[in-house]
C-alpha cells in the first residue's frame, strides 16, 4: 500500500451553552427544565467539517423522547430539512466565514431550539518521510519501516473579514495514536517527528490548532502505514550521468570497455545513515557502495549473474537481480544503427 499525502480542511464548531425552551408557560416545570441545561445536545460529523464542504448535524437526549419528536433545521434563516428527528447534512461555507445553523426540535407541543455556528478553517497535513531517494527524483520516499515521518501542518486561517492569520502566531496541539505530545506542541509548532509504525500496522497523527484569541480553531489527521523498501539498478552514463529514466532488469548487455551500474535505494530509513549496499557476482561479493563498474575479460560472449542487496537497521532489506550479458554480437544494425 503507497502512501499519499493528504490534503485535508477543516472548521470550527461552536454549540451553544444554553437552550431556549419557547413555550407560553412559566410553569415551574418549564424552569426546573431549563436548569438542568439543554434538552438535547447536538453533534457534528466531522468534528472540523471542510470549507465549502458538508456536516451532519445529529442530535442525542436523555429527557425527550426525540422518535416522537419533530426536527426543523434553518440554515442562515432558510429551511432545509422537516421531519423526523434523523441525522441532516448541511452545505457549509467558504474557509473563515460563519455558516448559522439553527436547530428546533418539537416535543409535546414545545419547542426547544439550539444554534450551532460553524466556521471552516483550512489545514493540510503533509507527510515528509526521513528516507533515502535519488537526488534528482521528482517524487518523495514512502513511509520507511523502522524510520520516522515529519508531518507538517500547513494551516490558512481568516477571520470573518476575510483577514488571513500568521500561522507562526497559531498554537498546534500533537497527537499520535490518541496521545498528546506536549514537546512538539505549541506556538508555532507546525511540525512533528513521529516514528513509522510497525510492519502492518498504521498509526494516525492528528492536530488541533487554535488562533490565541481562541476565536478560529481548525485539524487535521492522516493515517501513516509503512512500505516495504526497494532498489534498483540504473546505468551510469560518462556523459549523460545516471540514466533514471530507464530501470534495468532482467538483462543488460555490456557493449564498451566497461560499464558502471548505479544502485538507487527507495524508501529506506536515513535516520541511522544511509543504507548499506552490496553488489554480488556469481554469488560472491563484489563490490559495496552504491556503484560497480564491470569490466569484461577475454574475447569469448558469456553471461553473469548481477545482484544487489540494500540494508538499513534489522529489518529493512532490498534486493535485485539483474543478468549481465558481456561480449555479444549485436545483429541487424546498419545505417544509423537501424
Amino acid at each position: 500500500m503507497r502512501f499519499t499525502p493528504l490534503a485535508l480542511t477543516f472548521a470550527m464548531v461552536l454549540l451553544p451553552s444554553v437552550v431556549s425552551a419557547q413555550t407560553t408557560s412559566s410553569s415551574i416545570q418549564a424552569m426546573i427544565a431549563a436548569s438542568k441545561g439543554p434538552a438535547f445536545s447536538i453533534s457534528v460529523d466531522p468534528q472540523y467539517p471542510q470549507p465549502f464542504g458538508q456536516a451532519t448535524i445529529s442530535l442525542q437526549s436523555t429527557t425527550l423522547d426525540l422518535s416522537n419528536a419533530v426536527l426543523d433545521v434553518s440554515v442562515a434563516g432558510e429551511s432545509v430539512y422537516q421531519g423526523g428527528v434523523d441525522p441532516v447534512t448541511i452545505q457549509v461555507g467558504g474557509t473563515g466565514t460563519i455558516t448559522n445553523v439553527k436547530v428546533k426540535v418539537t416535543s409535546n407541543g414545545k419547542d426547544y431550539v439550539q444554534n450551532v455556528y460553524i466556521q471552516p478553517e483550512d489545514v493540510a497535513l503533509v507527510a515528509e518521510p526521513v528516507a533515502s531517494a535519488p537526488v534528482l527524483y521528482s517524487g518523495k520516499p514512502l513511509v520507511p519501516m523502522e524510520g520516522s515521518v515529519r508531518v507538517v501542518a500547513v494551516a490558512n486561517f481568516q477571520d470573518v473579514k476575510g483577514k488571513t492569520v500568521d500561522p507562526s502566531t497559531l498554537s498546534y496541539l500533537w497527537t499520535v495514536d490518541g496521545t498528546q505530545i506536549a514537546d512538539s506542541s505549541g506556538i508555532g509548532r507546525e511540525a512533528v517527528l513521529v516514528a513509522s509504525p510497525l510492519e502492518y500496522r498504521s498509526r494516525t497523527v492528528s492536530v488541533a490548532i487554535t488562533s490565541q484569541d481562541g476565536s478560529l480553531v481548525g485539524g487535521a489527521d492522516l493515517s501513516l502505514s509503512p512500505e516495504s523498501p526497494s532498489v534498483y539498478i540504473y546505468e551510469n552514463d560518462p556523459l549523460l550521468g545516471i540514466l533514471f529514466d530507464h530501470v534495468l532488469s532482467d538483462q543488460y548487455a555490456i557493449t564498451g570497455a566497461e560499464n558502471t551500474l548505479y544502485a538507487a535505494p527507495f524508501s529506506f530509513p536515513i535516520t541511522d545513515g544511509p543504507p548499506s549496499i552490496r553488489w554480488f557476482l556469481n554469488g560472491d561479493q563484489a563490490q559495496t557502495g552504491s556503484s560497480i563498474t564491470l569490466k569484461p575479460t577475454g574475447t569469448g560472449a558469456g553471461s553473469a549473474s548481477l545482484s544487489l542487496t540494500a540494508t538499513a537497521g534489522d529489518s529493512a532489506s532490498a534486493t535485485t537481480d539483474l543478468s549481465i550479458l558481456f561480449n555479444a554480437v549485436k545483429k541487424g544494425l546498419g545505417l544509423f544503427g537501424l
